[in-house]
């Protein structure tokens, strides 16, 4: 049996064993997902265990996303851009870090849009470590204008003077995007405002939001944040971070085991395991 799993802390509500183990099952593979608690102290020591296990791969959540990075053999372009791993395959005991993260919210997103990515102008909200990622992973393929609105400038400054792919960005104030809402075809809303239990929160008013946008919430507890309700009843086209969760793990599933798993298979047991919980990965 090839074992694979999921290492962070906390990790007990983790949905990735249920939805990585339906997908082995559907494709009849005798393989096993299991998540192991690992503290910030253990980490290195958990990374000499799956060489030693022969653990075949793992997802990585918080808190060992950066720091799991000098552990590993290799790094891929993408991860190291980001500055984040959460996917790691074992190569006959060569550890490689790969970050799935934003390109699976970039598969999210292909999903309702009429029009190639890459055509489109973009505003994220956010300048943490899942803006990050989709920020880089959007900019990695040709998408030529993601501008940035954060409460703090510094952060989304510096990560877009860092990112090392070509287009055009620009830092607003949350006042300044508000305002000018109807220049963006795609809003792509990053931080943990509106989360349960905090249903009612918005990051930004949306008063100017052009008629038939897309407006994507990474949130998904609830599955329709206060910011995707408004965004409705203006006529915008909406996603939650259900799709971007899905896909972060079939892509990882993907790199571990050369196979595309089925979607929808994964999709419909994580929402048969929502029931409220927050998730982790």
């Amino acid at each position: 049996m090839a074992l694979y799993g999921v290492i962070g802390d906390p990790i007990a509500h983790s949905m990735s064993p249920e939805m990585h183990n339906a997908a082995f099952q559907e494709c009849g593979m005798d393989s096993a997902y299991v998540k192991f608690q690992v503290r910030k102290e253990q980490l290195s020591q958990a990374i000499d265990g799956i060489k030693a296990l022969g653990i075949k791969g793992v997802n990585v959540t918080v808190p060992h996303k950066e720091h799991v990075m000098p552990l590993l053999d290799e790094i891929d372009p993408l991860a190291e851009a980001i500055g984040a791993v959460n996917t790691i395959v074992n190569e006959n005991g060569k550890l490689i870090g790969y970050n799935t993260d934003g390109l699976g919210f970039v598969e999210g997103l292909k999903n309702i849009a009429d029009e190639p990515l890459e055509d489109n102008s973009m505003l994220i909200i956010g300048a943490g470590g899942a803006a990050k990622a989709i920020y880089y992973s959007l900019a990695s393929l040709g998408v030529k204008r993601i501008d940035v609105t954060n409460r703090t400038p510094l952060r989304a400054e510096k990560m877009i003077e860092a990112c090392p792919f070509d287009l055009n960005s620009g830092f607003l104030s949350l006042e300044a995007a508000e305002n000018s809402l109807d220049q963006y075809d795609v809003i792509i809303h990053t931080t943990s405002i509106g989360m349960f239990p905090h249903i009612e929160d918005s990051p930004l008013t949306i008063k100017e939001l052009k008629e038939g946008c897309i407006v994507s919430d990474i949130i998904y507890n609830p599955l329709e944040t206060a910011l995707l309700k408004q965004a409705n009843q203006k006529g915008a086209r909406t996603q939650n971070g259900l799709d971007m969760f899905v896909y972060q793990g079939a892509l990882s599933f993907e790199k571990w085991t050369g196979i595309f798993p089925p979607y929808s298979i994964m999709k419909n047991t994580v929402l048969q395991q929502l029931g409220g919980q927050h998730v982790n990965r």
